[in-house]
């Protein structure tokens, strides 16, 4: 159902992907951002979030060196974020 919050077009475009769960999409995004905004970089939510598939994998390397792929691997996923907001402003 489109709304206030987004455009004609968005609505469109979500409306292809019947599959995706958009409330969870738009959570996700929040907590995202708002962990962002307040710096949060815990180890332990990076494991939490990648769950134990992951585990044994970090287990192998250095913590130190763990912490530079966060930090890299969320800058980009930032940069991409903020490139994908300001491109639905335009549209």
């Amino acid at each position: 159902m489109y709304n206030k919050y987004y455009s004609e077009e968005i609505y469109r475009r979500m409306k292809k992907y019947p599959e995706v769960k958009w409330s969870k999409v738009a959570r996700k995004a929040i907590v995202e951002y708002l962990r962002r905004l307040e710096g949060v970089t815990e180890i332990s939510e990076l494991l939490k979030e990648l769950g134990e598939d992951y585990a044994k994998e970090l287990s192998e390397i250095s913590l130190e060196k763990a912490e530079k792929y966060y930090r890299e691997a969320r800058q980009k996923e930032w940069k991409r974020f903020s490139m994908i907001i300001n491109f639905n402003k335009e549209v």
